[in-house]
């Protein structure tokens, strides 16, 4: 008797809904794997000394990882090297492995076929009241092409605002090499 009863008790909680809490966690993660297919950018937190630089970009080489973009925050006693590679999945692995302090951001990032296109990007995002927190140019693709990375307020509402005005948003995919 005991038995039916726990068992009645284990399938009812199978088909109870879940808390208010556990769903919008769900949904919080659902709606950050929407955005994975986004440009990634790691920021490599080093001390400022000579090298340390040529280190990282030397061993992403070596595992033919190919640097796409770069900008380097530096203080007198360290450094935020921020890149953005064409294979995140072996960057993450090699930073690791080497002892690499890193942070991972997903990044907006935004053809540009023209130079003249820049004044109609950034109207764009202050008709949308959209801020930028930094920006800086990826190495032109093969095809010749520009782009910027864009560290965004919101990557979402800046991507529907810039697609709407014609712009050709970039995912990770589109950086392979």
């Amino acid at each position: 008797m005991a038995h039916r009863a726990r068992r009645k008790a284990f399938i009812s909680a199978l088909f109870k809904p879940a808390p208010l809490w556990l769903i919008a966690s769900m949904t919080m993660k659902a709606a950050k794997g929407r955005s994975s297919d986004g440009v990634k950018q790691f920021s490599v937190f080093a001390p400022n000394r000579l090298g340390r630089l040529h280190d990282l970009i030397r061993l992403f080489s070596s595992d033919s990882v190919h640097v796409m973009g770069l900008t380097v925050a530096e203080s007198t006693e360290s450094s935020i090297i921020r890149v953005v590679v064409d294979d995140p999945d072996a960057a993450r692995e090699l930073l690791n492995e080497h002892g690499f302090a890193f942070a991972e951001t997903n990044l907006l990032c935004v053809e540009l076929d023209a130079a003249s296109r820049l004044n109609e990007l950034m109207a764009a995002l202050l008709e949308g009241e959209l801020n930028v927190n930094y920006i800086y140019s990826l190495i032109p693709s093969s095809q010749g092409r520009a782009a910027l990375v864009l560290n965004m307020e919101d990557n979402e509402v800046a991507e529907k605002v810039l697609v709407q005005r014609g712009f050709r948003v970039l995912r990770q995919a589109d950086l392979a090499r």
